[in-house]
């Protein structure tokens, strides 16, 4: 918790500082990357870095941890933590780097604020940074401590043992371990971290899905081609380049969003390449004859455009309290709705979890209406591939 002497310094400069953090993220992005150009050519995203998403998701961070500190300040904000805790861990992200972090950030905060950081500022400033970076060092250390790496060590590489076309814009690759040891387990609906190097010499990394169930002798991630560069580097360099028997540096499975135990029923709502979390729960329901309730949500552009489409149809229907609710834009499917998903057309069954991954308009429609109808705000979980600009946002 904050000191007693931080507590007022930082409930007073919230506003100021909150109002400043767009543009002390971009200044910090900027004086760190201009220091320190290995970490966006290898570590960071540099389509986050292009489009700002990197710049929001750390500011809305940083204030959330703030505000969660002066509004509860004998807990701690230990869902929010986490997300990030296994984003960076993916990463491959280290204790030195929070270091270079805080260097920089501070320069940055004192560079736009410029008299109003007195010394009680700063240091109050100071002990919230630390607060966080700290909590997530450690939550970071245990996990790369239950994956048996050292601290950062989380990628090897693997081997493309098999390649498919879902769609016209997405790839399914099949990976294993080159030395043939087993792919190893995770937790329905974890991600991996994929980094390549590109023709300017740079090693980008992305998360993807892992879309099968555990225990399968291969890991499978989907790859939905992204538009432009750079966003779209690392997916358009899989599509055109990646092969089978090539390798592919992959990270330990990560992610906090997993399927629960229990009997409890479920709500799987999707949009887009957002399915792919969900057909590794739907895998491993089905290979485990789960007898759950489950109410499985699609949406997407048309039929064509829907990955694994019938592979979803065979999971479902292999549930014997499985359903299936697929929402298209474009006409072309007798057995779905036509139009944007609507959760509230579902009788949902009491005590619902849901689990939701998609783009983020997606996702706030179905959560606004899920909360509407009375399913509880902390049975409502979500995944968002990239910085999660809704951290910020109390969701």
């Amino acid at each position: 918790m904050l000191s007693e002497q931080a507590t007022p310094v930082v409930r007073a400069t919230l506003p100021v500082v909150g109002a400043a953090l767009g543009e002390i993220t971009e200044r910090f992005y900027a004086g760190m990357f201009a220091a320190r150009p290995e970490l966006l050519r290898d570590l960071f995203n540099r389509g986050n870095q292009v489009n700002g998403d990197q710049r929001r998701a750390l500011a809305g961070s940083i204030a959330a941890f703030a505000g969660a500190l002066l509004e509860s300040p004998d807990t701690r904000p230990d869902v929010m933590l986490s997300r990030i805790a296994h984003k960076h861990a993916s990463l491959g992200v280290t204790s030195e780097q929070y270091k270079v972090v805080h260097e920089h950030l501070f320069a940055a905060i004192v560079d736009v604020l410029g008299d109003a950081v007195t010394p009680e500022v700063a240091q109050a400033w100071d002990e919230v940074y630390w607060l966080m970076a700290n909590a997530l060092i450690a939550l970071e250390s245990r996990l790369y401590e239950e994956k048996g790496v050292e601290e950062g060590g989380v990628r090897r590489p693997m081997e493309i043992a098999g390649r498919h076309r879902e769609t016209a814009d997405t790839v399914s690759f099949a990976l294993r371990h080159t030395d043939g040891r087993p792919t190893g387990s995770f937790r329905p609906g974890q991600y991996v971290s994929v980094r390549v190097a590109l023709p300017d010499g740079a090693r980008q990394i992305r998360q993807y899905s892992l879309s099968a169930a555990p225990g399968r002798p291969e890991w499978r991630i989907t790859v939905k081609r992204v538009d432009g560069d750079p966003a779209g580097e690392v997916s358009s360099w899989l599509h055109e380049h990646a092969r089978v028997g090539d390798t592919v540096e992959v990270s330990a499975p990560f992610g906090d969003l997993v399927l629960p135990e229990g009997e409890g029923p479920l709500l799987l709502a999707s949009a887009g390449i957002g399915s792919t979390p969900m057909l590794s729960m739907l895998d491993h329901l089905a290979a485990t004859g789960s007898h759950r309730p489950v109410t499985v949500v699609h949406a997407d552009r048309s039929p064509a455009d829907h990955a694994h489409r019938e592979e979803l149809r065979r999971l479902v229907g292999a549930l014997p309290n499985g359903s299936l609710h697929p929402w298209y834009e474009q006409p072309g499917a007798a057995d779905a709705r036509r139009g944007h998903a609507d959760v509230t057309t579902l009788d949902l069954p009491a005590g619902v979890t849901a689990y939701l991954c998609g783009p983020l308009p997606f996702m706030r429609q179905v959560r606004g209406d899920l909360l509407a109808g009375g399913v509880a705000a902390s049975a409502v979980h979500y995944e968002v591939f990239g910085p999660d600009l809704w951290l910020g946002a109390g969701n």
